[in-house]
């Protein structure tokens, strides 16, 4: 069995934690680990093989990096050029994994679910796997335990034929309102769409034919001219860009005569609001509310409170969530936070910064954090892991002031190639080109400061990357 873990998305229901550039699947919600680590973590026992990653172009190094803090060995981190829904990405996947002649039984799993019960979740995978190998296409729906309406649902229909535990479906129903929503849960024939499955990868390739055979054909173009780049295995973009956008139910599922689905009881939850995070939060407070860092309430119950730096005080409110990060708070109250997603649409049009990034922005040799600003400069606390070196660029707008506060810099300021340590500093002029490197066993630590005309991110000229990022900005 080979998991394909679809780490896409970009989690904008989760602001302002979960932001474009470092959405929910890539954060610590739920646990000490990251959303994407606990989901290959909880594949430890399921007699699995190294798994498949799925991310956009521009989180393969947050994957990348997540992986090897695990010491996960995986099977290809797999980039799409654009996002075009889960459909074409389990597709791209199945071609990749078939490869080399063999036809593997695909696990499909989003990296930002939460799963609580990981025994129960292997015990289903294992049900699910023999249905896999008589040629189903499986889903797994989730034993509702509320008439939820905000997930869509799966009517079962009767047992498949010599198997314990698994049901034909009979249809799949789109999100209901409160009333029907009761009304499935107390049939006990629905169960909520978790949007996991699992199939042999040439079943899955011969519906997507049947169904949307225009979709196999464009996959089926651009991962025949995959590239591999570091770790990462790249498709022809000119090629994918045609390809529709559809998500796995449309494109096949709702339309196959092969689907079933196995009932699955692990205390799971989609992690698709602040509110969901409240009501699957394990420690709760004499008065119901969820408090994650510093933060003193007063006359406060059933609510959710998340304080990333400074102190949060909260008096005489109940069912609230306030989330704050270093550039912003959010304040909602708990039934209305789907509606955060018309704040971030908000920000965006706008084009404020906070839409897409953090303040600390993760980048593969580190990161930075813009701790300050004005209109001509900006000051930033670069860190830089051991052995990783930024790229040999240079500004035309802005002037750079470098002072090492910890670990050592080797720094080249145009022909020059100077090695600093703590408390030593250089000036890099506008136009020079320079690059920044740390050849110590400690992280590197600096403050710069930026000062000119503009001082836009995309004021960058690279001449050489060892990340690949070489085209001018």
């Amino acid at each position: 069995m080979k998991p394909v873990v679809l780490a896409g998305g970009s989690g904008s229901r989760l602001w302002p934690k979960s932001r474009a550039a470092l959405p929910k699947q890539f954060l610590s919600l739920t646990s000490d680990l990251t959303m994407l680590q606990d989901t290959i973590a909880r594949l430890d026992g399921a007699k699995a093989e190294q798994p498949i990653v799925i991310c956009n172009e521009a989180h393969r190094f947050l994957v990348a990096e997540q992986l090897r803090q695990q010491d996960v060995a995986h099977g290809g981190i797999l980039l799409e050029p654009m996002g075009r829904n889960t459909a074409p990405a389990i597709a791209l996947a199945a071609l990749h994994a078939s490869l080399d002649g063999e036809d593997p039984t695909l696990l499909i799993l989003a990296a930002d679910h939460l799963i609580s019960d990981a025994p129960a979740f292997h015990a289903a995978i294992e049900h699910a796997e023999v249905l896999a190998e008589q040629g189903k296409l499986v889903t797994f729906g989730i034993v509702p335990d509320s008439a939820h309406t905000g997930y869509g649902y799966i009517q079962r229909g009767s047992n498949v034929s010599g198997v314990d535990i698994g049901f034909d479906v009979a249809s799949f129903v789109e999100k209901p309102n409160l009333a029907t929503a009761q009304n499935y849960v107390d049939s006990g024939k629905y169960y909520w769409n978790s949007g996991m499955f699992m199939f042999k990868a040439s079943r899955y390739l011969q519906e997507l034919e049947k169904y949307n055979p225009e979709m196999l054909v464009i996959c089926k173009k651009a991962i025949a001219s995959e590239s591999k780049d570091l770790e990462f295995v790249r498709v022809d973009a000119d090629t994918f860009v045609h390809c529709p956008d559809d998500s796995i139910d449309y494109a096949v599922m709702e339309k196959t005569d092969s689907a079933c689905v196995v009932p699955l009881d692990a205390g799971w939850s989609d992690v698709g609001s602040w509110s969901s995070l409240w009501e699957t939060a394990k420690q709760k407070d004499a008065n119901n509310n969820v408090i994650i860092g510093d933060a003193i309430l007063d006359g406060v119950s059933n609510s959710y409170i998340n304080s990333e730096q400074r102190l949060i005080s909260v008096v005489g409110l109940d069912d609230v969530v306030v989330v704050e990060t270093k550039d912003a708070v959010l304040v909602a109250s708990k039934d209305k936070v789907q509606d955060i997603k018309n704040v971030v649409n908000k920000l965006k049009a706008e084009k404020r910064p906070e839409w897409e990034f953090h303040r600390e922005v993760f980048r593969p040799w580190g990161s930075y954090d813009s701790i300050d600003n004005g209109e001509r400069f900006q000051v930033k606390r670069i860190t830089v892991k051991p052995g990783e070196k930024l790229s040999v660029q240079m500004h035309h707008h802005r002037a750079e002031h470098w002072i090492v506060v910890a670990g050592t810099a080797k720094v080249t300021n145009g022909e020059e190639t100077l090695l600093l340590s703590e408390n030593q500093s250089t000036y890099i002029p506008i136009g020079v080109v320079h690059a920044l490197e740390n050849p110590g066993k400690i992280p590197l630590e600096l403050i710069e400061v930026q000062s000119g005309t503009y001082l836009g991110e995309d004021d960058i000229v690279r001449f050489s990357d060892r990340y690949g990022r070489v085209e001018s900005k």
